[in-house]
């Protein structure tokens, strides 16, 4: 007898996600994550608008070279410092718990910087801002991966990193406020500096009102609560039979087992274990390298020298060119996020690169003509349209591509990893950049051009498609993992297992009177609390019978098997 084969297609919900209270009430609450990305943009930008502002520039004196190149990168330096063990306090407390801690640090950072007195406190504050910043950007996306609906998750990730725009609007137009209405005044600096207080205290107070990362619960054997969590926020209710709690708990467990088989213990050296997971390594590092080293850097750390470069020098100018920058970057990246799941991320990934190389070397051009005849160009509407091939595709996707890529007992750590290279890169940038344009003018831009080529290449020839996949069913693409003895496997899931149930009596517990998922080490979900098994088992194989929904025994083997073999989005009939 021939029965469909399931995937997680099936069981999503098809109407608006607004009409459906769950979906609706879970996506404001992913809000809260997403402000750790406007936070960072908030922050990584403030120093642009700052340096524009001539209280500023005389309260500290001008900083130039080796002091402004120190400013720049000492938020980076902090977030080293503290990358390398944001992953373990993810994996150890939790999501919801490294955020928590992260926006602690930052708020003590964001008042040391707004009262600060000279410009080596000015730099402590940005190293401690920093530190707390690497613990939050590791958590929220893992937590917006991690809990968001499985067809949300590719446009929520991909929004997530692009909301770093969002605080770089916020940056950019509360300078020009604050220098318009206190000129040369010490608090047209320090009430922006101020104004970032305001994301930390709104994560420290609403953070525990969220759920936890469903996968975070099952890896700590927390199983019924990461049933309830999915139920309630995926199927809209209490109902933890539903098929595709049931689907989405079995590929969960599913492949934590088959990661604790692979590492009983993963560190980072698990990262590059096997060769799956040094594809994964080369690509992600790869790609974190080329989103701080395709020539975004000059314009977002040193605009101001850009735009003297090109004859623009009054502060006002500078400022509106900044913000309306910021506005456009916005835009650009939102439109990548609606094109993830329609055009793919391959297909993102080389529009943008090929568009970067190509405007790009006209603004080298249009620089350098400029620099030898000081006639105005179309310099600024270049530096517009590169940013708009850039954010099409690196903003939104950075985050999401490496989330998308690695599995879960590497995941937190592989996020680390990315996010220390883009940080250790842009330190690097943060450093060189100033002294490299002082020295040889737009000469520099011609560095860019060439990397730009590589990147071009490398994304051709590295960067894989993973739309329409689960977290679980994209890990198995790159490890090639089949189950022993697979079509064996296969046919006796589909054609001759049917329900099986252990013969216990219901249980009800006090505290969680809705409990389908017993905890215990089988790799089945089996239901103890919904009638007698017997019903269960028959109305269950009635279904199968008349080829509408398999079982949740049934579904969880099948999810079981798409989560090794990666299986595709299409009904195949087993025969």
């Amino acid at each position: 007898m021939a029965v469909l084969e399931y995937t997680i297609a099936d069981f999503i919900n098809r109407e608006s996600w607004w009409r459906n209270r769950g979906l609706l009430v879970l996506n404001i609450y992913l809000i809260l994550p997403l402000l750790s990305s406007v936070l960072n943009g908030l922050d990584s930008s403030i120093l642009n608008g700052l340096q524009i502002l001539p209280g500023w520039q005389e309260y500290f004196h001008h900083p130039e070279g080796k002091t402004l190149g120190l400013i720049n990168s000492a938020q980076g330096i902090g977030a080293l410092s503290g990358i390398p063990f944001s992953p373990y306090v993810s994996d150890l407390l939790g999501r919801r718990a490294s955020m928590f801690i992260g926006a602690i640090i930052v708020l003590a950072g964001v008042f040391t910087q707004a009262l600060c007195t000279t410009v080596q406190v000015f730099i402590g504050a940005r190293v401690l801002i920093g530190l707390g910043i690497a613990f939050s950007i590791n958590a929220a996306p893992l937590l917006i991966s991690e809990l968001s609906y499985p067809t949300h998750r590719g446009k929520l990730t991909a929004l997530y990193n692009s909301m770093w725009y969002f605080g770089s609007i916020i940056s950019a137009w509360i300078c020009l406020v604050a220098y318009d209405r206190t000129g040369a005044s010490q608090w047209s600096w320090r009430v922006p500096v101020f104004i970032q207080a305001t994301v930390p205290v709104l994560q420290m107070m609403l953070i525990w009102f969220i759920p936890e990362s469903p996968r975070f619960l099952a890896a700590k054997g927390l199983e019924s609560q990461a049933a309830r969590v999915l139920a309630q926020y995926h199927a809209n209710g209490p109902k933890q039979c539903d098929h595709l709690v049931a689907f989405e708990m079995a590929q969960i467990r599913h492949a934590l087992n088959v990661e604790r088989e692979i590492a009983s213990s993963p560190s980072y050296l698990t990262c590059f274990a096997t060769p799956g997971n040094r594809r994964r390594m080369f690509i992600i590092i790869s790609i974190a390298v080329f989103s701080q080293w395709s020539g975004n850097g000059l314009v977002s750390g040193y605009i101001n020298i850009v735009l003297d470069g090109i004859g623009i020098t009054t502060t006002r100018t500078k400022a509106v060119i900044n913000g309306c920058l910021q506005v456009f970057n916005l835009a650009s990246a939102l439109l990548g996020t609606t094109l993830v799941d329609k055009l793919g991320r391959r297909k993102l990934f080389l529009i943008s690169n090929i568009g970067m190389l190509i405007v790009f070397s006209m603004w080298t051009i249009t620089t350098a003509l400029f620099d030898e005849t000081k006639t105005r160009t179309a310099t600024v509407p270049l530096i517009f349209m590169f940013f708009f091939f850039y954010d099409f595709a690196y903003t939104p996707m950075i985050i999401s591509y490496t989330l998308e890529i690695l599995p879960y007992n590497i995941r937190a750590k592989g996020l680390a990893i990315m996010n220390f290279s883009a940080y250790l890169f842009n330190t690097f940038n943060a450093f060189v950049n100033p002294w490299a344009l002082d020295a040889i003018s737009w000469k520099y831009y011609l560095v860019y051009c060439g990397w730009l080529v590589l990147e071009l290449v490398f994304v051709m020839l590295f960067i894989i498609e993973t739309k329409g996949r689960t977290l679980e069913e994209t890990a198995a693409l790159f490890d090639g993992v089949r189950p022993r003895n697979t079509t064996e496997r296969r046919e006796s899931a589909t054609l001759s297992r049917t329900p099986q149930y252990v013969p216990r009596p219901p249980r009800l517990e006090k505290d969680n009177p809705d409990n389908y998922f017993e905890l215990h080490d089988s790799s089945s979900a089996r239901s103890s609390a919904f009638g007698s098994p017997s019903h269960i088992e028959l109305q269950e194989y009635s279904r199968v019978q008349s080829g509408v929904f398999g079982s949740a025994s049934h579904l969880e083997t099948q999810s079981e098997e798409s989560a090794i073999t990666a299986v595709n989005h299409h009904h195949d009939i087993v025969s």
